[in-house]
């Protein structure tokens, strides 16, 4: 027999620092999932990405049982981790805070695809494209 599915909650949550503290334990204390299961689950499946945000779905069932997926970071860390820079712009159409290159884009588009609305390379550099720009990042031809 399926198991009944209770709730879906959406975390983004550090790599392989998940901890029973706030902002976890109170969104998923409610559902009654054993929070020292989930975080040494989180943390075991997540010890590459460590320190990078992952996003979560974690699927809750009748009787505290869950299953995860992970996604892909946010589109606006990987576009800094590309171009090696802290933080996007304040004001991003006054103040530009860098450039990132089309291959560049083009590589973080593939990694973020499968999140993303369209199974295109070209629409998903778009969508990137609009989120470095959103950021105060340039896009170099």
């Amino acid at each position: 027999m399926a198991k009944k599915l209770k709730a879906v909650v959406k975390l983004q949550i550090k790599g392989g620092k998940a901890t029973p503290a706030p902002p976890i334990g109170p969104a998923l204390a409610q559902y009654g999932i054993n929070m020292g299961q989930f975080c040494t689950d989180f943390n075991n499946k997540t010890q590459d990405k460590e320190g990078e945000t992952v996003p979560v779905e974690i699927f809750v069932y009748e009787g505290g049982d869950y299953d995860f997926t992970l996604k892909e970071a946010p589109a606006a860390e990987m576009i800094l981790r590309a171009i090696g820079i802290e933080k996007g712009s304040g004001s991003p159409k006054k103040k530009k805070v860098g450039e990132i290159t089309k291959d560049q884009l083009r590589e973080v588009a593939q990694k973020k695809m499968n999140d993303l609305n369209t199974d295109d390379i070209d629409a998903a550099m778009r969508i990137i494209e609009g989120t470095a720009k959103n950021m105060g990042v340039n896009v170099k031809e």
